[in-house]
C-alpha cells in the first residue's frame, strides 16, 4: 500500500500560497492597497483591518488614498499606519489619508531582494518540514510492514518528485518579485 500524498500536496500548496500572500505585502514603490493588508487599526476595542473601516483607492501608481466611513478614526487608523513597518507618513487631510509611496532606491532594491529571499528559504523549508513528515510516516508504514520495501521506495519517490515541484514553483514567484522589484 502506497503512501497516499494528496494531503502532504494539498499543505505544500498552501505553503507556496502563504509565500505568495505575504510577497503581496512587500511595498514596491508602487502603490498597492495589500500593503495594509496586515495592519489593523483598534476599533471600538477589536482589531479591524483598515479596508474593513475605510475606502482604499489607488488615483494614481504611486499613491493610496484612505477614506474612513467613520471620521472619527482617522487618527486611529492614522497612528496604525505610523506604528506598523510600512515605512510611509501618511497625509493627513482632515478627511482621508494619502500613502505616497517612494521611488526605490538602489539600497532599497537589494535590501528587499533579501527579504523576498528569506521569505522564499522559509517556504522552502515548509516544504521541506512535509517531505520529512510524510518520509517518516512512510518509514512508519513500512516498520509496521504496511508497506513493502518496494512500495516504501515508490513513495519516497513521488514525496521527493512532489516536493521538487514545489520547491521550483517557490523559486518562479522569488523570480517573478524579483524582476517586479528590478523593473520599478
Amino acid at each position: 500500500m502506497k503512501l497516499e500524498m494528496k494531503p502532504y500536496e494539498e499543505k505544500m500548496r498552501k505553503a507556496v500560497s502563504v509565500y505568495q500572500e505575504n510577497l503581496s505585502t512587500i511595498r514596491a514603490g508602487r502603490a498597492n492597497a495589500n500593503v495594509l493588508s496586515k495592519i489593523t487599526v483598534d476599533y471600538y476595542g477589536s482589531a479591524t483591518a483598515i479596508n474593513a473601516m475605510a475606502a482604499v483607492s489607488q488615483p494614481d501608481a504611486r499613491t493610496l488614498l484612505i477614506q474612513p466611513w467613520d471620521g472619527g478614526t482617522l487618527k486611529a487608523i492614522e497612528k496604525a499606519i505610523l506604528t506598523s513597518d510600512l515605512g510611509i507618513n501618511p497625509q493627513n487631510d482632515g478627511r482621508s489619508l494619502r500613502l505616497i509611496f517612494p521611488q526605490l532606491t538602489e539600497d532599497r532594491r537589494r535590501e528587499m531582494t533579501k527579504q523576498i529571499a528569506k521569505m522564499g528559504e522559509e517556504a522552502k523549508v515548509a516544504v521541506r518540514n512535509l517531505r520529512r513528515e510524510a518520509n517518516d510516516r512512510i518509514k512508519d508504514m513500512k516498520k509496521k510492514s504496511e508497506m513493502t520495501e518496494d512500495e516504501a521506495k515508490a513513495s519516497e519517490k513521488s514525496c521527493q518528485d512532489l516536493t521538487d515541484r514545489y520547491i521550483r514553483e517557490i523559486d518562479k514567484v522569488t523570480e517573478a518579485k524579483n524582476r517586479e522589484i528590478m523593473e520599478i
